[in-house]
């Protein structure tokens, strides 16, 4: 983005907000508004942390977080897997809602695709508001123009586009510029491209965490000139595939014999180090009381990349607890009191609209959001959606995953040939006992909730392989009228295998 765009982006946030500012009286200034980071990992287990009681990776930093603010213990990634779960929580819907259910295509700059820009991200609403809007890692939500972060509420965007890098810049500089070299341009694989700045390449100099980690300090280090509060997105890749860590990092963990857990493990560790990182910049700039900062995972972990997410049964993509179930916790040392534990749902999808309560923004945009303003019911530690369902789909080849919550249950739909099951997952995680002939109109009134929500979606924009198109078109899904069958045929008792 040129430096005509950015004063005139700049010109019109601060009308925005003074009109903003106007309607809400002397009672509030812009300093009254707190600034938000958002920091997300990528393929995180639920049990890779240590405020998750994990058994062998120490995460000091993100523990002192979760322990001076509180702890989600049943939050939610708004989809199972990287994509469509980075969509759901820009946009605050479903991405099943406008054809985001699967990643986008792997070919060069996605194909062309990304998410429809009728879809009102919540940084552009920030960014109107007079925040000052910055993503540093991860984008995966389109590589052209009109879906670069800069045109979809971004001041500042330092990272890449697709869904993942290499992390050692001497190791993917080299390999890239040996395939450049071949005349291979546009087929060079995309987790070795260069990294960018607002549309420039850039020269990446450290291990790639600790790069972003670095650009994270320096965008509040920057915003802390301006008056406005700012929106920080910082987008780790870590720990996602492929399995690259620093020795100094796995020597943390030599009691690690596993040599992917070990080198997961360290990924982990560099990820916290970050963060480290930025709670001390916000100290040395002052913002620091009046940041609220919110750390999850876009998914589940992956077991066999070193990922583990014990107590819940599952992995990344599954609509089983391990697919979609996420640490998490909210930290704002102004307003939220530390030491608690939220045992209510919360969905990635409950970001947006309480990101705009808490920037005195009322959207503009005639759109229906999925979730809802968590702050006020975590801030007295209430069930922000008493008899409120959640959904989850995966589709799969010729049939679809599914899982619904409401309150302390969830209805499951899970395997090939699969009959739906009902758990209790507040009081059972690891879903081992299944409820269903105990409950069974708790359980077809689920499904039906399930299937009226299935009304509402859209056909999906694209594939991220040629060959699940084939088998989508091929196979006739979506299926609904298979899936939402509360007579489906039997399967082998719910038994999981990976």
């Amino acid at each position: 983005m040129n430096n005509f765009f950015k004063i005139k982006n700049r010109m019109l946030k601060a009308m925005a907000a003074s009109v903003l500012l106007g309607a809400c009286g002397s009672v509030f200034s812009a300093d009254d508004r707190p600034n938000i980071i958002v920091i997300l990992a990528d393929d995180l287990g639920y049990a890779d942390v240590g405020f998750n009681n994990s058994p062998d990776i120490k995460t000091p930093n993100l523990d002192v977080l979760a322990e001076k603010g509180v702890k989600m213990t049943s939050a939610y990634a708004a989809h199972a897997f990287c994509g469509p779960s980075r969509a759901g929580l820009m946009a605050g819907r479903y991405p099943h809602k406008f054809g985001s259910q699967y990643n986008l295509p792997t070919s060069n700059l996605s194909g062309g695709l990304g998410i429809p820009a009728e879809e009102t991200y919540f940084s552009t609403e920030l960014q109107n508001a007079g925040y000052f809007t910055g993503l540093i890692g991860k984008w995966h939500l389109g590589e052209k123009a009109e879906f670069h972060p800069n045109n979809r509420g971004f001041d500042e965007f330092y990272g890449f586009l697709n869904g993942g890098h290499h992390y050692f810049p001497q190791d993917f500089e080299k390999r890239y510029n040996e395939q450049k070299a071949r005349g291979m341009n546009h087929t060079i694989f995309h987790y070795l491209r260069p990294l960018e700045h607002n549309g420039k390449e850039v020269k990446v100099t450290q291990y790639l965490t600790d790069e972003l980690s670095t650009q994270a300090t320096q965008f509040i280090e920057k915003a802390d000139k301006d008056n406005d509060p700012f929106f920080l997105f910082l987008s780790y890749n870590a720990p996602h595939t492929p399995l690259e860590a620093t020795e100094e990092d796995m020597a943390q963990f030599p009691h690690i014999k596993d040599k992917k857990r070990k080198i997961y493990a360290g990924m982990v560790y560099a990820l916290d180090r970050g963060v480290g990182q930025v709670v001390e910049t916000l100290k040395k700039t002052g913002q620091y009381e009046n940041t609220l900062i919110v750390f999850f995972s876009d998914n589940g972990g992956k077991p066999p990349a070193g990922g583990n997410n014990a107590p819940l049964r599952g992995r990344k993509g599954d609509t089983l607890e391990g697919g979609f179930r996420v640490p998490m916790f909210f930290h704002w040392p102004e307003k939220i009191k530390g030491g608690q534990t939220y045992p209510h749902i919360v969905s990635a999808l409950d970001l947006y609209p309480s990101f705009l309560s808490l920037a005195k923004v009322e959207s503009k945009k005639a759109k229906k959001l999925d979730g809802v303003n968590v702050m006020p019911a975590i801030l007295a530690n209430k069930n922000a959606r008493p008899g409120q369902s959640i959904f989850a789909m995966r589709h799969r080849y010729g049939y679809s995953d599914v899982a619904i919550r409401k309150d302390n249950y969830k209805a499951l739909l899970f395997g090939k040939n699969a009959k739906w099951a009902l758990y209790d997952v507040h009081n059972d995680p690891a879903e081992s006992k299944d409820l269903s002939k105990k409950h069974p109109v708790l359980l077809r009134e689920l499904v039906e909730e399930g299937e009226i929500w299935s009304w509402q979606h859209a056909e999906p924009k694209w594939f991220h392989i040629p060959k699940e198109g084939f088998d989508w078109r091929e196979l006739s899904m979506p299926r609904f009228h298979e899936t939402f069958s509360i007579d489906g045929v039997e399967q082998d008792g719910g038994s999981v295998t990976h």
